[in-house]
């Protein structure tokens, strides 16, 4: 899977629960963005490997959808005291741990993919989490500063936490992007996949900065494994997050056709240097009409219940994505079963 945070995380419980129903152990690996990470107070901070590590560790805030749960906050509220920001965005206590852990080892030398798998010894995920890159990547926003009017870059977690996605921006630059290398694993788990999922993810800051990393689009454009995605936008906006701000930034319509099509069919050659990456779509219900308009970009697709409101309904979208997987594999009209997938 190529995972962003809460969706991903969300739709990956799905998958286990799937598996588990069936009495299944699959060998999943999870591609994750890191170019939502950013350093705060010292510390190296990784929102969405954490929120996948979490989650599957049965450690999430439910609630909130990222952080501990049973979380305090008394560093963050002494740090206020002393004045040091910034006030929007706070790290709870238990949380603080996983960063310091974190960051220690960075200092020691270990790289990042080293570090996520010492740190999954105590969460026992059940997945091989595996950062999209070791490098430096960082997403920075384009926005109109709200007290001055100009424009300037910001770090894409102020544009996100402090700001809610709420102020015009005008372009998308994930910094460091094109002298990053994949991390260790990522190409082979790619390349020897039975199945690749795109879960619904941000396709901009989420699902965007991994292909965006050199190597992963054309490694997925190559895999023998048919390559299913799913739909973050129901009818014309997203389900959560900002997907709907900044695939207007990028130019893409926002719709579940539009996000198909800026994905691009691995059997159409796409522009040079950008292959397309998918085999098949999964849309909402609500999209059914918008099915010969992907498939006539070259992308299977199938129209079924999008929401993820229980572990048995992601655990039904999952299997629908496998039997998508399974019909683009063998080539039939009707597919199998997402189990027998």
């Amino acid at each position: 899977m190529l995972s962003g945070g809460v969706g991903g995380a969300r739709f990956l419980q799905g998958l286990l629960h799937l598996a588990a129903r069936h009495g299944a152990s699959p060998r999943i690996s999870v591609v994750t963005n890191t170019a939502d990470d950013w350093w705060l107070h010292g510390l190296k901070v990784c929102p969405d490997l954490d929120t996948v590590m979490y989650t599957l560790g049965d450690g999430i805030d439910v609630e909130r959808g990222w952080g501990r749960r049973d979380e305090t906050w008394n560093a963050r509220d002494e740090l206020a005291a002393y004045g040091v920001g910034p006030a929007w965005f706070g790290l709870g206590d238990r949380d603080l741990a996983t960063h310091l852990v974190r960051t220690q080892m960075l200092d020691a030398g270990y790289p990042l993919s080293a570090v996520t798998t010492a740190l999954c010894r105590r969460w026992e995920p059940g997945v091989e989490l595996l950062p999209m890159t070791d490098d430096r990547v960082e997403t920075h926003v384009v926005v109109d500063d709200p007290d001055t009017g100009e424009q300037r870059a910001v770090h894409f977690q102020e544009y996100w936490v402090r700001h809610h996605a709420e102020v015009p921006a005008h372009a998308v630059v994930p910094i460091g992007i094109e002298d990053a290398t994949p991390a260790p694993g990522v190409l082979d788990a790619i390349a020897q996949a039975d199945v690749v999922l795109v879960p619904p993810s941000n396709p901009v800051v989420s699902v965007g900065t991994i292909l965006g990393v050199p190597g992963i689009r054309e490694a997925l454009a190559s895999t023998p494994a048919p390559v299913v995605g799913v739909s973050g936008i129901i009818g014309k906006d997203h389900v959560r997050g900002m997907a709907r701000q900044l695939l207007g930034v990028v130019g893409v319509e926002v719709s579940a056709a539009g996000v198909a099509e800026h994905y691009g069919a691995r059997s159409r050659p796409a522009e040079p240097g950008r292959p397309g990456v998918l085999d098949g779509w999964l849309v909402d219900e609500v999209d059914a009409p918008a099915l010969p308009r992907i498939e006539a970009a070259g992308i299977a697709a199938r129209a079924v219940p999008l929401w993820m409101t229980d572990a048995d309904a992601t655990a039904d979208l999952v299997g629908e994505a496998l039997g998508l997987a399974s019909q683009v594999a063998t080539g039939t009209a009707a597919g199998r079963a997402g189990t027998d997938a």
